[in-house]
């Protein structure tokens, strides 16, 4: 009894023919999409999906000496990835924008030295083509270990004490804190207390750089106190500034976390939010908008971040040079100001 011969599989040539355009520019769409204009990835993208074409992703790994895939590297502790919903957002963007593109999305989370020793050795092996980093300290080596290693990566807002070696993407801290702050003055608040992340993240060191500078002779440093993004934080932060018996009218959390924290502090000592003390926020990472009250807070565009982050990075594995990439964030204002 005679066989069917298996159905030949599309090429690259198929899907250049039935989209008009040349076999090089069907390579670029399906390792990235550089360089190729709306118009014809549409049409490549439109004849892949009728032709049935797959990509030998093996194939190409050897013969490009790639792996086809990225890693989304947390250096935090493991139960932050769940419980700070900044993670979560950018996880879910590099990711979408990685599918666009065929390829891999690899979770890396490391938050004790002995995994960052693994991390290290694994990215070294070739097992991704680059780093998305979304947490850096700048008391912490590992970053500059991985840059001296020569991996290629992208970090999630400037790299403290890496400027200008590894490229970020991310929003311009402390104009995005001024902001706030002259929001919350405009308002008519003067005792503007500030509880800010990590001085050793971009975010914890340039928002308190903004506030101070807005508030200018009416900074007082005993207004300020600082947390590490958390909920948890943010209520013991509260409670250090209010033990101190000062008259705050207002209060500016370096996070939707930390000011959600504030608000419980308050209520624990049965003030009203915003009646008697006003509390902002910062990051508008889906906390602030279904919390109680819903918080007034800066919005970081997490989408865009996350599609510039994975598309500066390839550019990177390609060989181009990086750079630092400052998106803009904007005012929220909701109940709790």
């Amino acid at each position: 009894m005679e066989q069917t011969p298996p159905a030949r599989k599309p090429t690259i040539r198929d899907v250049a023919a039935v989209a008009g355009v040349s076999r090089g520019t069907v390579s670029r769409v399906i390792n990235g999409g550089h360089w190729v204009s709306p118009d014809a990835r549409a049409a490549v993208e439109d004849a892949i999906r009728r032709t049935g074409y797959t990509a030998n992703h093996h194939a190409r790994s050897l013969a490009t000496g790639r792996s086809g895939s990225l890693a989304f590297l947390l250096t935090e502790e493991h139960h932050l990835l769940f419980e700070d919903p900044t993670f979560g957002l950018l996880l879910r963007g590099a990711a979408e924008s990685l599918s666009k593109r065929s390829m891999t999305l690899v979770l890396l989370v490391a938050g004790t030295d002995a995994e960052k020793a693994n991390v290290l050795e694994y990215v070294r092996a070739g097992h991704v083509d680059g780093v998305l980093l979304v947490s850096s300290h700048a008391s912490d080596p590992f970053l500059g270990r991985m840059h001296e290693a020569g991996i290629p990566i992208v970090s999630t807002g400037v790299p403290l004490g890496l400027e200008g070696l590894v490229p970020s993407v991310g929003i311009d801290e402390a104009r995005a804190a001024r902001e706030m702050t002259a929001y919350l003055r405009s308002r008519g608040h003067r005792r503007i207390a500030h509880i800010a992340g990590p001085d050793d993240t971009p975010g914890g060191r340039f928002r308190l750089a903004g506030f101070r500078e807005e508030m200018g002779g009416g900074y007082d440093a005993e207004l300020v106190e600082r947390g590490d993004y958390s909920r948890e934080s943010g209520s013991r932060a509260m409670a250090r500034l209010l033990a101190r018996g000062r008259d705050i009218d207002a209060v500016f959390a370096a996070s939707d976390g930390m000011a959600a924290g504030a608000v419980a502090a308050l209520r624990r000592e049965g003030l009203r939010v915003p009646d008697d003390i006003a509390v902002a926020g910062f990051d508008d990472s889906g906390l602030a908008e279904t919390h109680d009250p819903p918080l007034t807070t800066m919005r970081q565009p997490w989408a865009r971040i996350s599609e510039e982050m994975v598309a500066l990075l390839l550019d990177v594995v390609a060989g181009s040079p990086g750079r630092d990439l400052m998106l803009p964030a904007s005012l929220v204002v909701r109940e709790s100001a």
